[in-house]
């Protein structure tokens, strides 16, 4: 993650514009005096630094929840608030260099609005979950431009790869995507999607909760996919295999086809890796055949009230609240010039989404987007009305 190393910290008068970066105000965490978060806008990508006062260390880095879709405008706005508050850096891994002439090209990048408001419907879609190093992704491009491929990845390093070959190798059919999968799904329309690849998921064998296959990601997916479409899982992990197969089977109807150790035209560099340590390869694959209704999602994320108590809202820091198919949990409060903030997880327990509320006299809003339009989100948004205005 790119980071500043600095000896202390300088605030700035907020907001200030340099270089084109827009400061735009710092929130303090009320519990804990050694973070503070810095919102910032370049390049219409708004998303905060993230300030942490260790007793050995300063770091000034980029916060994980509101990163944006470019690493390069990270890289510019580190820079700038050091420039502009005369840091004293000590160590740095961001590179002082003009962006890589092959990002600067890029137009494979989008955001997760991109999709929400306007799905692309004018080729078949196949879907890869966790691309890795990019290789099956790109191979699969190359070798069919009559099919538009979607990747997900949250590694950065692995998304500025393929980026930067999709631009060398000029594939124009070729999104990607730095977002939860699992999310995602819902804003794909239903049966178009020919393909979802998950090759060698994290196994997570000590929080399962957290794989990618699920009972509600198999669900969705059999939503989105053509009759004929498939699910292919390629795992190197006998647990994950075995996890999978009995949560695939539990399906009232369901075909799979199930492989050990085959040969696919393009290996990744972990299959390659577990090749040599004579690892077996385990392939599920399930074939959908059933045709789904069309997903309605309706409701908005707007606030009944924006007037609220402060105290009250302070005292929400770690509280949890249920509901049926959900919950919201209270992470931590922020204060700013204006009023208060508020970082909270919401939605579904297998796939919540993490986000910050503005809240001050005339308004309260989520930041710096909304929350993906789900059904979860949407219910949890509805309790988190009641919860604020009690």
């Amino acid at each position: 993650m790119p980071h500043l190393h600095i000896e202390e910290f300088n605030q700035i008068d907020f907001p200030q514009v340099y270089d084109e970066v827009h400061f735009n105000f710092i929130a303090k965490n009320t519990n804990h005096n050694d973070e503070k978060l810095i919102s910032v806008t370049v390049d219409e990508e708004d998303f905060f630094l993230l300030l942490i006062e260790e007793e050995n260390r300063t770091l000034l880095k980029t916060d994980k929840l509101t990163r944006p879709a470019s690493i390069y405008n990270v890289h510019r706005a580190l820079l700038a608030y050091a420039k502009t508050a005369d840091l004293h850096v000590i160590n740095s891994n961001v590179p002082q260099t003009q962006k890589n002439i092959h990002l600067q090209e890029v137009t494979a990048l989008k955001k997760i609005e991109y999709f929400a408001n306007e799905f692309p419907l004018d080729k078949e879609v196949k879907i890869e979950v966790g691309f890795g190093s990019g290789r099956h992704l790109l191979h699969q491009a190359a070798n069919n431009p009559e099919i538009l491929f979607i990747g997900i990845e949250i590694h950065r390093p692995s998304i500025e790869q393929v980026l930067k070959q999709s631009v060398i190798q000029k594939l124009d059919n070729l999104l990607v995507l730095d977002y939860d999968a699992r999310l995602f799904m819902e804003l794909v329309p239903s049966n178009i999607v020919g393909a979802v690849y998950v090759h060698f998921p994290v196994p997570w064998d000590k929080k399962p909760h957290r794989r990618v296959i699920s009972t509600s990601f198999i669900e969705e997916v059999r939503r989105i996919l053509k009759i004929g479409g498939t699910l292919e899982l390629r795992t190197d992990s006998e647990n994950y295999y075995a996890y999978s197969y009995e949560t695939f089977i539990a399906f009232n109807k369901t075909t799979l086809q199930i492989n050990k150790n085959k040969d696919i035209a393009v290996s990744s560099k972990y299959e390659d890796r577990w090749k040599k340590m004579e690892k077996n390869i385990y392939d599920v694959t399930m074939i959908n055949d059933v045709f789904s209704e069309e997903l309605s999602i309706a409701g908005d994320f707007a606030f009944s009230n924006v007037s609220c108590n402060f105290e009250n809202v302070l005292a929400l820091h770690n509280k949890t609240f249920r509901f049926d198919g959900g919950f919201i949990h209270f992470e931590r409060t922020y204060t700013t010039k204006d009023g208060l903030m508020i970082r909270l997880s919401m939605g579904s327990f297998d796939r919540p989404e993490h986000l910050y509320i503005l809240l001050n006299k005339e308004n309260i809003s989520y930041y710096p987007q909304l929350p993906l339009k789900s059904r979860s989100n949407l219910q949890a948004h509805k309790e988190l009305d009641k919860v604020l205005h009690g």
